[in-house]
């Protein structure tokens, strides 16, 4: 009997654990925390979207790093096996909006506690507060074409535990405070691979116009972003954006911030919000017409209550350029013409992305170049697995993330 050595106890060493050990081997898994699945806790504001119902071949255009790289990980475990395997391990599922898959029950700690509960059904050995400091590389000194191999790893207490095949899963460094700090990109480095550059992504992003923060706590929904380098779109998406004292968040701009977050690194860019998607200049002008021929004694700051949520009214007027005592018989057809354009294209500057304190995850990792696509093994060290956000791979939100950990955690598992 094999035995396999597992760095992390996130989502994709927990399915490593759970795919090796269903394949016979004797595994120990090691966390560095107190407890397993803490970044899978909070993941889905604590609900945890476990996948994304989509049709496979759909999984891969959400998948901005490196899609190809998947196919035979989400081929060997797709989206439908992952939602058996919950429902089978008695985590009831439901599908929301965009395919998000999520627990009946809403609570992200029951997808961790049927995972532990499947892990002690397996034996598998789980080790808590136990760092892993180093991996141990048999290095080749026969001088023939064998590579180097995975023999163990050794404990930041020093104690060392040796086997047949390692599986790297310590994730990235977005939440360090979840005990992701990064450590799988040093274990693979002295391996001699390559880690390709890392930044923050799934991230919100700050803005330099002071109304960004009078409209802290403010959520739009049904709105359209598109994000510009000044000449050439970049992003364009439908969906919810939520203001901060410091920017923007939300869904359609966590999203985007995986697409743009390269480019935003070299230079401002420009997002650009239609408050109303679903009307043309057109259309809306006849709606806001009626709006003014509806209020046409009143002052033009209170007649658009109808258009805008109140704590978007004053910023409204003012950048329209409209006296918020005009009376609204008095407003011009050009005047009127030029806030249908601010409606449709209410602008804002983007100055970066906020830290990995706050981003869902890491973009970059260990490059893929460099891995098996369909044995998650290592090509320069012999029984070295990788599984997870340790790698260069990275999606949108919708559970595309998670999906890739479970994918990449089974055949990791399955192989090593």
């Amino acid at each position: 009997m094999s035995k396999v050595l597992i760095a992390g106890g996130g989502a994709a060493g927990m399915m490593a654990a759970i795919s090796a050990a269903r394949s016979g081997s004797q595994v120990e898994l090691f966390e560095k925390n107190d407890r397993l699945g803490r970044k899978l806790f909070i993941t889905g504001k604590g609900r945890c979207n476990i996948t994304n119902a989509a049709d496979l071949e759909d999984l891969f255009p959400a998948v901005i790093s490196n899609p190809k790289f998947l196919y035979s990980a989400f081929y060997s475990f797709t989206n439908e096996q992952t939602i058996d395997f919950f429902e089978e391990l008695g985590v009831k599922t439901k599908v929301e909006r965009g395919g998000r898959v999520f627990p009946v029950s809403d609570h992200s700690s029951d997808v961790i506690r049927a995972m532990k509960d499947e892990l002690e059904r397996l034996r598998v050995k789980i080790n808590l507060n136990a760092e892993v400091k180093e991996l141990i590389v048999e290095e080749n000194r026969s001088g023939s074409l064998e590579r180097p191999a995975a023999r163990g790893i050794m404990l930041s207490s020093g104690r060392k535990i040796h086997g047949d095949s390692v599986i790297v899963a310590t994730g990235g460094i977005s939440y360090p405070a979840t005990g992701s700090t990064g450590d799988g990109y040093r274990f693979a480095k002295r391996c001699g691979h390559k880690v390709t550059e890392l930044f923050p992504s799934l991230v919100p992003m700050a803005v330099r116009e002071w109304y960004a923060g009078e409209l802290m706590g403010l959520s739009l929904r049904n709105i359209e972003i598109q994000i510009t380098d000044g000449k050439k779109k970049l992003y364009r998406e439908f969906g919810e954006m939520l203001f901060t004292h410091y920017g923007v968040t939300g869904p359609v701009i966590l999203s985007a911030s995986s697409v743009v977050g390269r480019k935003l690194r070299e230079k401002e860019l420009v997002l650009h919000i239609d408050l109303k998607p679903a009307l043309t200049k057109e259309q809306l002008d006849r709606r806001v017409l009626r709006e003014f021929e509806a209020s046409h004694n009143r002052q033009f700051k209170n007649a658009l209550d109808s258009l805008f949520p109140a704590k978007l009214r004053p910023i409204m007027v003012e950048l329209s350029g409209i006296p918020e005592h005009k009376k609204v018989n008095e407003i011009t057809k050009e005047e009127r013409l030029k806030f249908v354009r601010l409606i449709k294209d209410f602008s804002m500057t983007l100055t970066g992305l906020r830290g990995y304190k706050e981003a869902i995850i890491t973009k970059g990792g260990v490059s893929v170049k460099e891995v098996d696509p369909g044995t998650m093994e290592s090509k320069l060290v012999k029984d070295l697995y990788f599984a997870g956000e340790v790698l260069d791979l990275d999606a949108m939100t919708g559970g595309y993330n998670l999906q890739i950990a479970w994918s990449t955690g089974y055949l990791a598992g399955l192989n090593a």
